[in-house]
């Protein structure tokens, strides 16, 4: 019968839509700095870390959907370009500007059409300025800090200037927020960490990817619910963490650490992208 084909036919062109869809994302690992910690014991508040030092990665992370550019966390200030990290304390260092890396892939900042922080800490938010006609998208806790005269030491307000200005455009995330609307890149609501900390689901044509935030800093704070002394709420950490977990399962997801330096192999080596 005529109308048999016609389903066929339609069906065909929806499994091709699909997969069309599928194949507009893009996800690229950017390098965004290291730290290296003299003491790394403040990370654990039932010290389970010793005071010795750890080498950490400061990730970003560029997606591409249907052609509008995407970025998650902007790494470290430029005043930490080519800083000397010997020592003690926190030492970070920025090897090259995000504005050069995404010049790699012909990308400009004013291609950046949306930043979404996972939260307002320096090392994340770092380069935020360096793309002034992107909407920002951060948990609307978080933008309550920064709004406010409240001292953070990891809080350096001078990158938000712009979106402080009433001029710029802001999306204030309350709860979990689909960005584009098909399920595809969705921020999580996993506060503890800071007030209106957020992780980000990103899913690519055969994998699921969560992109932690700093609700983890180590692989190894995962199995033990490490908990840093410096975050903002205990038990909210942990509810996040074994929603985060939950979440990780049912969608047989794998998490990646952007602190974890073994995590950066999760992803393929850039300028080349996960699928």
């Amino acid at each position: 019968m005529n109308w048999v084909k016609y389903v066929v036919a339609a069906v065909a062109l929806y499994s091709l839509s699909l997969t069309a869809h599928a194949e507009s994302i893009k996800l690229w690992r950017l390098n965004c700095g290291t730290i290296e910690l003299s003491d790394m014991s403040p990370f654990s508040d039932t010290f389970d870390y010793a005071v010795k030092p750890r080498h950490v990665a400061d990730s970003c992370y560029l997606i591409s959907h249907n052609n509008t550019w995407m970025l998650w966390d902007t790494g470290l200030p430029l005043s930490d370009l080519g800083k000397d990290q010997s020592g003690t304390g926190i030492r970070p260092r920025l090897e090259r500007p995000l504005v050069e890396q995404l010049a790699k892939l012909n990308v400009t900042p004013d291609m950046i059409s949306l930043v979404a922080l996972s939260h307002y800490h320096f090392d994340h938010a770092g380069q935020l300025s360096s793309f002034p006609k992107a909407r920002l998208l951060i948990g609307a806790s978080d933008m309550a800090v920064i709004r406010s005269q409240k001292s953070d030491e990891n809080l350096d307000r001078s990158q938000f200037t712009h979106w402080l200005s009433g001029n710029a455009k802001v999306t204030e995330v309350e709860g979990d927020f689909d960005i584009f609307g098909d399920g595809k890149v969705v921020m999580l609501k996993t506060p503890g960490h800071t007030p209106g900390h957020h992780s980000l689901l990103v899913r690519l044509r055969d994998r699921n990817i969560i992109l932690s935030g700093d609700l983890w800093h180590f692989a190894a704070s995962v199995p033990i619910n490490g908990v840093p002394t410096f975050n903002t709420n205990r038990a909210d950490t942990l509810a996040s963490q074994d929603r985060l977990n939950r979440i990780i399962h049912n969608l047989n997801a794998e998490l990646i650490i952007g602190h974890e330096a073994a995590d950066i192999e999760k992803l393929p080596k850039f300028p080349q992208a996960a699928e």
